[in-house]
């Protein structure tokens, strides 16, 4: 009964999971009357990180610091800036890391690039390894006199008994 049930429950819970957009946090409270605010206001809130979630735009967050920082966007753009402006406020008071998408210059250098350092160096790491344990062992030294007369008393007694 269970089984039969669970069955059918599958497949419309998958079709509901993915028929379920993003959950937008901005609160109806915090929307501007103008819809063409509004739409700047969203804009720009896509591009700025929630400093709480950090991979969530504020506008997408329920954090009350990606509220505020919703708030303050808002304000700015109420008061006549302009979307550059705006987010410019918001990065001076909060730094580059507000950004989603941040800019590819000396302060930021190491968040571009480095992955790709971090891949390059791996890469070389496996590399060496590989050919560490690939390359032919050390040809070992030859054995002094002294030593093969030992190893042929040593083969001749074995081959006796």
């Amino acid at each position: 009964m269970k089984r039969a049930l669970m069955k059918r429950l599958f497949p419309a819970l998958l079709i509901a999971a993915a028929l379920a957009g993003p959950a937008r946090a901005v609160l109806p409270s915090e929307q501007l009357t103008d819809p063409k605010l509004e739409a700047r206001a969203r804009k720009v809130g896509a591009e700025l990180r929630c400093l709480v979630c950090q991979n969530q735009s504020i506008d997408d967050s329920d954090a009350s610091l990606a509220g505020d920082l919703r708030v303050i966007l808002r304000e700015r753009i109420k008061a006549g800036d302009t979307d550059q402006q705006a987010k410019q406020y918001i990065v001076e008071r909060y730094g580059h890391y507000v950004l989603l998408t941040p800019p590819f210059e000396g302060q930021t250098l190491l968040l571009w690039l480095g992955p790709a350092l971090v891949l390059v160096g791996g890469g070389i790491w496996v590399a060496r390894m590989t050919l560490k344990r690939s390359a032919p062992p050390e040809s070992t030294p030859a054995l002094t006199p002294e030593e093969q007369d030992r190893l042929a008393r040593r083969l001749e007694s074995e081959s006796v008994t």
